[in-house]
């Protein structure tokens, strides 16, 4: 891939720029204690992992379509799951009038009521 000023794209680029989102959006999920700020932590995962299917099928293959065909695929799945976690969030909210994760535990602390 060569863009017209001479500078030759390659793969590895984009394999760290996905690698460098994906290490954030873990980062997000395992630190963060907001759900919606989880839910976006997995959208920089997936978008992490669409970037890596359309680089190695712009690389691979270039002719065939097949990593861009995945790409959309990837991204109706991530805007149906932002409609579903967000519905869940609001009926969460609704319920416990928070959205923090520390007050969602399977089971309660010591000293705790349960729900």
């Amino acid at each position: 891939m060569q863009v017209q000023l001479g500078f030759e794209l390659k793969l590895l680029y984009f394999l760290v720029m996905s690698a460098v989102l994906f290490g954030i959006g873990v980062y997000g999920v395992l630190t963060r204690r907001h759900l919606v700020h989880v839910l976006l932590s997995i959208e920089l995962i997936l978008n992490a992992a669409l970037i890596n299917l359309v680089a190695f099928s712009a690389f691979t293959t270039p002719e065939k379509m097949t990593g861009q065909m995945f790409a959309v695929f990837i991204i109706v799945v991530a805007a149906c799951e932002v409609g579903v976690g967000l519905a869940i969030i609001l009926s969460v909210y609704r319920k416990k009038k928070t959205v923090d994760i520390s007050f969602f535990l399977l089971r309660p602390q010591k000293g705790q009521k349960c729900g």
